[in-house]
């Protein structure tokens, strides 16, 4: 399997499509790369492998288990990846509705696999995946779903800035976490806004480097700050916390005063 550049990518990738085939069997029904790797926006050192397996029905107790197995055996195999492989495990049937699924489905990040809800993140995920997913395993994502308006898409990233972001900014320390390293929180979100401000503008998803220099080019007052960000890789240290917060909420007050003005 050599869909990327990278060997150690490839690896994982192949790893995991093997692994799946084999603990799932027939109720795999297909396995997609979305996310840098499918629209060309990779960055070696500081973007995440992402993935979406849709599956016949839920995971059981025991396949969860033996997916949770499966994924320290990657980690163990390829360590560089073992905290950046990220993805979640679907039935098939949530993908007739782009309605927000109530029940948990598996999911991997940061090197834990847990069961957790999706968020607004559900749509942009779905959009994703019909119009850029990389087949691993199964069929076409255009086989199994229908496209996705990109309207919903944009409400659903606003309703994100507003249920996850806004709320940081009133955080005492909105960008520390136990399973993730500050530095990249602050990166993460700052290519995100640029991401959300673009979407707010222009009807389509697109990358983070597009994104970023769209917003730089509109917003230059941000410059400076989205190209630390673009900079930053695992292991080198990012401290603009009251600076990022200054940005989440300059992309909050954008995007709801341009809508009052529509």
């Amino acid at each position: 399997m050599k869909l990327t550049k990278y060997q150690e990518v490839n690896q994982v990738l192949e790893l995991l499509s093997a692994s799946l085939q084999e603990i799932l069997a027939d109720k795999l029904v297909a396995l997609y790369l979305i996310g840098s790797l499918s629209y060309g926006d990779f960055d070696y050192g500081s973007s995440d492998i992402d993935f979406l397996a849709v599956l016949t029905q839920e995971l059981n107790d025991v396949e969860f288990e033996a997916i949770k197995k499966m994924h320290r055996r990657i980690a163990e195999k390829v360590p560089y990846w073992a905290k950046r492989l990220e993805g979640s495990y679907i039935p098939q049937q949530w993908l007739r509705s782009t309605k927000k699924p109530q029940k948990k489905r598996g999911y991997v990040n940061a090197g834990f696999v847990t069961m957790l809800p999706f968020e607004n993140e559900w749509l942009i995920d779905l959009y994703v995946m019909y119009e850029y997913g990389i087949i691993l395993f199964g069929k076409s994502p255009k086989q199994l779903m229908q496209q996705v308006d990109i309207r919903d898409v944009r409400k659903a990233s606003k309703k994100n800035l507003l249920a996850e972001w806004a709320p940081k900014l009133k955080e005492q320390n909105p960008f520390v976490h136990p399973k993730y390293d500050r530095s990249h929180l602050q990166a993460y979100a700052i290519l995100t806004m640029c991401r959300i401000l673009h979407l707010a503008s222009i009807e389509t998803v697109a990358s983070k480097k597009e994104a970023s220099s769209w917003v730089k080019k509109t917003y230059k007052q941000w410059a400076n700050l989205i190209e630390e960000a673009e900079r930053w890789k695992h292991g080198i240290k990012l401290n603009r916390e009251e600076e990022t917060k200054s940005f989440i909420k300059f992309a909050i007050d954008e995007i709801t005063n341009n809508e009052r003005k529509k």
